[in-house]
């Protein structure tokens, strides 16, 4: 089986707000770890082959590189000097053609990007790639031409889909433990293949507008004195003014 792992480089957590890009230390986005961890497993237990994509700067290849050293064989690096200025869209339509060059099984990408965490890409890319597609990915099992899924829902509620290959799943964050790079996956990193395709011009741009603090619409209301009193004070506000008794 051979998957592709969709990973993102985003600014470290404890980074300075603010903090110019030179000053800034950079890391793989936590959430696509764990879609890296999933495909490692599934190539454990099935075979095959898993391939991490990456678009940015120079920088993005000592991402791609840590994702080989915890195991993943090869990488493809999309050249892009200002992913800043790409939207969801605009990232998907690059992996788009990095992916199908590579006509992997799977696809896995994370739940959602640690510095924006609009949750789309891993969506739009499945359409752009008119694969089947399914979120917030707790267990995978391959069946043959087809794969069985687990989707966590909400209050508890899990829900199984058996999707056609190939397909692009939405990996949970937390379902599985990430791995260590050893020293001996780092040594080997660094004779692992890296091709570098470049990027096309940003199709869509996303610009950050001025940031500003909600306005106050309602205030809280105390009542002191007796309990009783205040019970009572309290019950006719919620019946004559709010009316919600």
């Amino acid at each position: 089986m051979k998957i592709a792992v969709a990973l993102k480089q985003v600014p470290a957590r404890d980074s300075a707000p603010g903090a110019a890009e030179a000053d800034l230390q950079f890391e793989i986005n936590e959430p696509d770890a764990y879609a890296l961890e999933a495909a490692l497993q599934l190539r454990e237990a099935q075979g095959g082959e898993v391939l991490v994509l990456s678009a940015g700067p120079a920088r993005v290849a000592t991402a791609i590189r840590e994702a080989l050293a915890k195991g993943a064989d090869r990488g493809v690096h999309i050249v892009v000097d200002r992913p800043d200025q790409l939207d969801a869209l605009g990232v998907a339509q690059l992996l788009r053609e990095a992916v199908a060059s590579e006509s992997p099984d799977l696809v896995l990408t994370g739940l959602q990007s640690d510095d924006l965490g609009s949750g789309q890409t891993g969506v739009i890319l499945a359409e752009l790639l008119g694969h089947a597609h399914a979120t917030l990915i707790m267990a995978i099992e391959p069946q043959g031409a087809t794969v069985r899924v687990k989707r966590e829902l909400e209050d508890g509620w899990f829900q199984h889909v058996t999707l056609p290959l190939p397909a692009v799943l939405t990996i949970q964050s937390g379902i599985n433990k990430l791995r260590y790079a050893t020293l001996m996956g780092i040594k080997k990193a660094k004779t692992k293949e890296i091709r570098e395709i470049p990027g096309a011009p940003a199709p869509a741009q996303v610009h950050a507008g001025p940031g500003y603090a909600p306005s106050r619409s309602k205030q809280a209301q105390i009542f002191d004195g007796d309990p009783e009193k205040a019970a009572q004070a309290l019950a006719e506000k919620l019946k004559y003014e709010v009316r919600v008794l």
